[in-house]
């Protein structure tokens, strides 16, 4: 459908998310470390090697409202694509939009107004499903292509 629109997607939805995701880790390996309580932390009391794990689980989750900037930004080109393609149906295209939209919402709100955030992603979830509705109907209907096309690649038509 468009090029350029595909290649942002997949930086936006692949070659951002996945390394923030994979440094992420490393916050949740700190967390476990301090809580294993390895021999090299011994000089750090318990409840000091506990308030440093707490730190790195809340640094794991900072990590992840990042990332959701991302998650929501590779929808808006996804769902144009699908608005576009006329093989799937447009209104799974506005939802996607629609959806990644909701996404940055919530990480700008994690990220500036954190106390709210667990309401605003309540009141998006059901719009977060746009993804979960596009993957069911990929899986239960398939893309239909349009009649046009599939006329003009048959033989009979050559």
């Amino acid at each position: 459908m468009n090029q350029n629109l595909a290649v942002l997607m997949v930086i936006l939805g692949g070659l951002m998310v996945t390394p923030i995701y994979f440094l992420n880790t490393l916050n949740d390996a700190a967390a476990l470390l301090l809580v294993r309580g390895a021999d090299f932390l011994s000089v750090f009391e318990e409840p000091q090697r506990d308030a440093l794990a707490m730190l790195f689980l809340r640094l794991h989750h900072q990590g992840v409202v990042a990332n959701e900037i991302f998650w929501g930004l590779w929808l808006l080109p996804f769902g144009i694509l699908v608005y576009r393609s006329r093989f799937l149906p447009r209104f799974l295209g506005v939802w996607l939009i629609i959806n990644g939209f909701a996404y940055v919402v919530i990480s700008f709100t994690g990220l500036l107004l954190p106390q709210y955030e667990d309401k605003v992603f309540n009141s998006a979830f059901p719009i977060l499903l746009g993804e979960m509705a596009i993957m069911l109907w990929l899986v239960i209907k398939g893309a239909k292509p349009p009649a046009l096309v599939a006329a003009a690649s048959s033989p009979a038509a050559g």
